[in-house]
C-alpha cells in the first residue's frame, strides 16, 4: 500500500515512475489481509511506557497478543534494546503529536480519493469503538480518551447501555466504550485494486516477479540495480519493501533497524451478527472490521523473523477472545476458515521511516509503520513524492528520517 501511494503521487507531480515488485498481480501480502482501520486514535507509538515489561509478561503465553520468538539474532538484539530504549513516556509525549497530524491528513486524503473515485473502497466514515469487557480496561481507555481530547481527537466515553445502543445488532458482554469518530474503515483488497488501476492510469510501470539481487554505486549516488529481469536505472530510488526493506540494503552497508511483526486475521462470510461500527477488543488487543458484506478478526504482534507459516496458538488466542466481548460468536464459526498471515515492517521506535538517506544523495525509504501502513499510506506517498520534487514537506518528518539510529 505504501509503495502503490508513494507511486501513484509521484507520478502525479510529473515523474516517471516503475514500480518493481517481486510479486504478482495476485499475490496478496501485508496490505489485504490486515483489519483495514485509519485510526487517528491510535497517536502513540508502538514503543510506548510499559510495552517491555508487558511484553516479558506475555512471553510465558504463545497464545499472548504479544510474543518474541526466542532466536539467536544479532538484529533483533539491536532492534530490541533501541526498543527498551525508545519506550519512554517523554518520547510518546513528542511523537503523539506528529502521529496524531500523519493520520488526519492520511484521512483527508482518503476522502479526497472517495469523493474522486465514489464507492469504490468501502471507505466508511463512522468511527471506532474501544470496547472493554473489564474495570480496569475501561479505566485505560477513559485515560486514553483524555489525552486524544487533549490533542484535539473527539473521543466519547460510553456505558455499557450507550455501547449497545450504537451497536443495537450486537450481543455485548462489555463494561463500556470509547468511540473515537474521525477513525475510519475501508476494504484493504478493493483500495489495493482501485489505487493500483489509478497509478497505472497516471503512468506507472509495473514490474511484477522482478527481484532485486544488487546494486550498482557511484561514490554517494545509486547509479543502478540489478534485479532478476536485468539491470535498472533511475534517478531515484525508493525502498517500499515492508518487512524486508533492511535486507535489501546490506549491500549499500546501510543498515535499517527493522523486524517483522506477524499479524493474522480471520474473516467470515456469512457472520451471525453485523457491527456498524469497526472495533477494537481492548484487552486482547483484536480488531473487528465489518467489510464487504464479512467480518474480519484481527490480531497478534508476533516477532519470528521473515517466517510466514500460520502459527495455531496465535489463531486460537484470536479465537478465545471474541466469544468474551462478543458472546454470539463461537470457535465453531470460524471452521474451515483459512487464517491469513502479513508481515508487518515494524522500527524500534514505532515510527515509520519517510525520507531520504544521507549516505545516498538518490535513495529514500518509506517503510517502517507496522500496524498503520493503511492509515498512513496516503500521507507517506504525498510526502514522499514532496520529498522526490525537492518541495519542502507538507509535515515535518524530521522524527522520521531513516538515518535516526545511525
Amino acid at each position: 500500500m505504501v509503495g502503490l501511494s508513494t507511486a501513484y503521487h509521484a507520478a502525479g507531480k510529473g515523474h516517471h515512475v516503475t514500480l518493481v515488485d517481486r510479486g504478482s498481480p495476485t499475490s496478496e501480502g501485508c496490505s489485504f489481509g490486515n483489519a483495514g482501520m485509519v485510526v487517528p486514535s491510535h497517536f502513540v507509538p508502538l514503543a510506548a511506557p510499559g510495552m517491555v515489561g508487558l511484553a516479558l509478561r506475555w512471553m510465558g503465553s504463545p497464545e499472548s497478543p504479544f510474543y518474541v520468538k526466542p532466536r539467536p539474532s544479532p538484529d533483533l538484539l539491536h532492534w530490541g534494546f533501541r526498543f527498551w530504549r525508545a519506550a519512554t513516556a517523554e518520547h510518546a509525549r513528542r511523537s503523539a503529536p506528529l502521529l496524531r497530524d500523519l493520520h488526519l491528513a492520511s484521512r483527508a486524503v482518503y476522502e479526497e480519493w472517495a469523493a474522486l473515485w465514489g464507492d469504490t473502497f468501502g471507505w466508511t466514515t463512522q468511527g471506532l469503538l474501544m470496547l472493554c469487557r473489564t474495570e480496569k480496561g475501561m479505566e485505560a481507555e477513559v485515560r486514553m480518551a483524555e489525552k486524544a481530547r487533549a490533542l484535539g481527537i473527539p473521543a466519547e466515553v460510553l456505558d455499557a447501555e450507550a455501547t449497545a445502543r450504537m451497536e443495537p445488532s450486537l450481543t455485548l458482554d462489555v463494561k463500556g466504550a470509547v468511540h473515537f469518530p474521525l477513525d475510519a474503515h475501508l476494504s484493504p483488497g478493493r483500495l489495493m485494486a482501485i489505487l493500483g488501476a489509478k497509478a497505472q492510469e497516471a503512468g506507472v510501470r509495473f514490474l511484477w516477479n522482478t527481484s532485486l539481487t544488487g546494486w550498482r554505486t557511484a561514490g554517494d549516488h545509486i547509479s543502478g540495480l540489478q534485479s532478476s529481469q536485468g539491470q535498472l536505472s533511475a534517478d531515484e530510488y525508493v525502498l517500499c519493501a515492508g518487512a524486508w526493506s533492511a535486507s535489501l540494503l546490506r549491500g549499500l552497508g546501510v543498515r535499517l533497524p527493522l523486524q517483522a511483526g506477524k499479524g493474522y486475521s480471520l474473516t467470515l462470510k456469512n457472520p451471525i451478527q453485523m457491527p456498524r461500527v469497526c472495533a477494537l477488543l481492548s484487552e486482547a488487543h483484536v480488531a473487528v472490521t465489518p467489510m464487504d458484506g464479512a467480518l474480519r478478526f484481527g490480531g497478534t504482534m508476533e516477532f519470528a523473523g521473515l517466517d510466514e507459516g500460520i502459527d495455531p496458538a496465535r489463531v486460537r488466542g484470536i479465537l478465545k477472545a471474541i466469544p468474551r466481548y462478543l458472546p454470539a460468536f463461537t470457535p465453531a464459526d470460524f471452521e474451515g476458515i483459512t487464517p491469513w498471515c502479513g508481515l508487518r515492517p515494524c522500527s524500534p521506535d514505532g515510527l515509520p521511516y519517510v525520507g531520504r538517506f544521507g549516505r545516498y544523495s538518490n535513495l529514500s525509504a518509506a517503510t517502517g509503520h507496522a500496524m498503520l501502513g493503511v492509515s498512513l499510506a496516503p500521507v507517506t506517498g504525498r510526502l514522499m513524492a514532496e520529498v522526490l520534487t525537492d518541495e519542502p514537506p507538507s509535515l515535518d518528518i524530521a522524527a522520521l528520517r531513516p538515518d535516526r539510529f545511525s
